[in-house]
């Protein structure tokens, strides 16, 4: 009998029902002591918390569902990190997921804690088909412009695939390759397969800047990335350009000039 449980007791076993029609979770429905109602209400809201994270992911993977509709297998997923940034370079990820492939709230990738996105990394890595990234650095982007520079990246991160893929899921941008393709304008918060090739290029730029960060401890990268922050452009100020510094963009290029570098 329910009423024989303790709170302590009740506690335990409601963290193990997942289903509102479970037999259990009704009768503590039906028990009028006001701790094991709370406890009922607070298994409520994080079941309705958990089903909007499921629903949301499964609305994500709407795109590949119709293409695999279509008869298209091997569907990959492109995304770019660092367009904005003064240093460093433009890194792009291209990820084949399965088709079983469930990773409730995979998102955009700046909207995911750090923590989290290592973690997601990692399990991208270990469930996907393939995972190809694309590494364009700044003479390169300086060379041939950054727009130029992240179409080439994300080319070369559909060449680093072990597998080729049928048809390309694209955030907001369209290749120059023989393969179908879908550009998804912030195709990163619509598309699951955009979304894991958003997470595997920023977690692998992150970690190319804090590189870079211990070797020019005075500029900060670790922590903004080579965006154009205040601590960034005094940095750049005080000690000029290093290698990693794109010299196309203002104020780098003002920089540049006025110190000849």
């Amino acid at each position: 009998m329910i009423t024989a449980m303790s709170i302590k007791e009740i506690s335990l076993k409601l963290k193990t029902i997942r289903e509102p029609e479970d037999l259990f979770l009704q009768k503590c429905r039906e028990d009028g002591r006001k701790g094991v109602t709370d406890l009922v209400n607070k298994w409520q809201r994080t079941y309705e918390k958990e089903q909007q994270v499921r629903d949301a992911f499964t609305e994500m993977t709407e795109f590949e569902r119709q293409l695999r509709k279509q008869g298209f297998s091997i569907l990959a997923g492109i995304d770019e990190v660092g367009r904005g940034p003064l240093a460093g370079p433009v890194v792009t990820s291209a990820v084949i997921l399965p088709d079983s492939f469930y990773l409730p709230g995979l998102n955009d990738s700046k909207k995911i804690p750090e923590s989290k996105r290592e973690q997601f990394y990692e399990m991208i890595f270990k469930e996907a088909i393939s995972v190809g990234v694309g590494v364009v650095h700044s003479e390169v982007i300086d060379e041939i412009n950054i727009y130029q520079a992240t179409k080439k990246a994300m080319v070369a991160a559909v060449n680093d695939l072990s597998e080729l893929p049928d048809h390309l899921l694209i955030d907001a941008m369209e290749l120059d390759v023989p393969i179908p393709q879908l550009s998804l304008i912030k195709g990163d918060a619509r598309s699951i397969s955009i979304s894991a090739a958003s997470i595997i290029a920023k977690v692998t730029r992150d970690r190319m800047m804090k590189e870079y960060g211990e070797k020019y401890p005075e500029y900060g990268f670790e922590k903004h990335m080579g965006y154009g922050t205040s601590q960034h452009l005094e940095a750049l100020d005080i000690h000029g350009l290093t290698p990693w510094h794109r010299r196309s963009f203002a104020p780098v290029k003002e920089i540049a000039a006025r110190t000849k570098e």
